[in-house]
């Protein structure tokens, strides 16, 4: 059951990046590894880039296609997947970048293509 348009994604977009940039002060990470606090705060940098520059109702440049931003977004779901192996993350950094991994590719598995868009219209 797929229902992610492309759409609803572009209004995850922006508070998702935002939110990327801020909970790693807010709640305090980079205890198990500086890394987990930068990497967070790079990738919500570079989320608000994407986002800017995609191809959607909400990018303001539209230079990557859709396609190119869900591709990024498996990409970031993986990495954070596996940064706290890789940075022996612990505790809340460990637990911040598997939920968010999680959650990233989620929604990129709960895409619902155009062409199923177009034709339920």
């Amino acid at each position: 059951m797929k229902f992610i348009t492309k759409r609803i994604h572009a209004f995850l977009d922006y508070p998702v990046a935002l939110a990327l940039m801020a909970l790693p002060f807010l709640l305090g990470l980079g205890e198990s590894n500086p890394m987990a606090f930068y990497l967070s705060v790079a990738t919500g940098v570079a989320a608000l880039i994407l986002t800017l520059l995609t191809d959607h109702h909400l990018g303001v440049y539209k230079v990557i296609s859709y396609k190119g931003h869900l591709l990024v977004d498996f990409l970031v779901g993986m990495v954070f997947i596996i940064a706290p192996i890789i940075f022996s993350f612990k505790g809340i950094d460990a637990i911040y970048y598997w939920l968010n991994g999680g959650a990233v590719l989620t929604v990129v598995s709960l895409h619902k293509s155009e062409a199923i868009v177009a034709k339920s219209h």
